[in-house]
């Protein structure tokens, strides 16, 4: 009996000495919370970093090191995969500290958030209908590089920015241009016609015009629109002289002219 006793005095004891070490510190200054955060930060332990960060803005919600944290917690809220509530962390600093000497990094997180969550987008469609699929993110990183860029032109994340931007202008116009095949494959060719059409004004610079003018050609050929389709046709021939297509043939009904993809 005296040896089961000892035995769950032990266990007490040790649950008691568990328990204490996962108390926060209620007497930590706001340099002690912060080193112990940006200590879980480097050892990826975002959740935890997290957590001492909301601590940190909670006691000690004005100064400096409550701006940092933010600033923080916002990279280890995305790191976690938590990509709404980072985005919210990250607005909500840029409202709080419009003209914050960082502010210009807030703005490039925001882009990359959006671009991590959305850069994956054209690797993961598939034989399911593309036009179901959300492109929010692609646009929203844009948006975001665009905005650092504009405002910071000089920053030390611009560069980067202003490649990401060209990477999603090439990556939205590939997406159109799969919804367009997508239509045209299945004979809803004013439809296929329209996102060709939207491929190209909304996106002039991209490698996928060439396709995007083919496509047209193609759909007002299948429409029996053979004005606008000779339009369409002296102006691929115009800009793309060395065409694929125009090397094979621009395509008639009796052509599979399709398999090119």
């Amino acid at each position: 009996m005296r040896s089961a006793a000892r035995a769950v005095l032990v266990v007490a004891m040790i649950a008691g000495l568990g328990a204490c070490g996962s108390t926060p510190k209620k007497n930590q200054s706001a340099e002690e919370l912060y080193a112990d955060a940006k200590e879980d930060l480097s050892g990826g332990a975002w959740d935890a970093a997290s957590k001492k960060y909301d601590q940190i803005q909670s006691r000690y919600p004005f100064g400096r090191i409550a701006q940092q944290s933010m600033m923080d917690q916002a990279y280890a809220q995305w790191k976690s995969g938590d990509i709404a509530q980072s985005l919210a962390t990250i607005d909500r600093f840029v409202k709080q500290y419009p003209n914050h000497p960082n502010a210009d990094y807030m703005f490039y997180l925001r882009g990359l958030v959006n671009f991590n969550d959305g850069s994956g987008f054209l690797s993961r469609i598939s034989r399911q209908d593309p036009t179901e699929r959300d492109t929010k993110a692609l646009h929203d990183s844009f948006d975001a590089f665009r905005e650092l860029v504009e405002r910071y032109p000089d920053s030390r994340y611009s560069d980067d920015g202003r490649a990401r931007m060209r990477w999603l202008v090439n990556a939205m116009a590939a997406y159109e241009l799969h919804v367009a095949r997508y239509y045209y494959r299945r004979g809803a060719y004013v439809a296929a016609l329209n996102r060709a059409q939207t491929a190209i004004s909304d996106f002039q610079t991209t490698l996928s015009n060439e396709e995007a003018l083919y496509l047209m050609f193609a759909s007002y050929e299948r429409l029996g629109m053979e004005q606008q389709r000779d339009d369409v046709g002296r102006v691929l021939a115009q800009n793309f002289p060395n065409s694929l297509y125009l090397k094979n043939g621009l395509p008639t009904p009796d052509k599979r002219w399709w398999q090119f993809w």
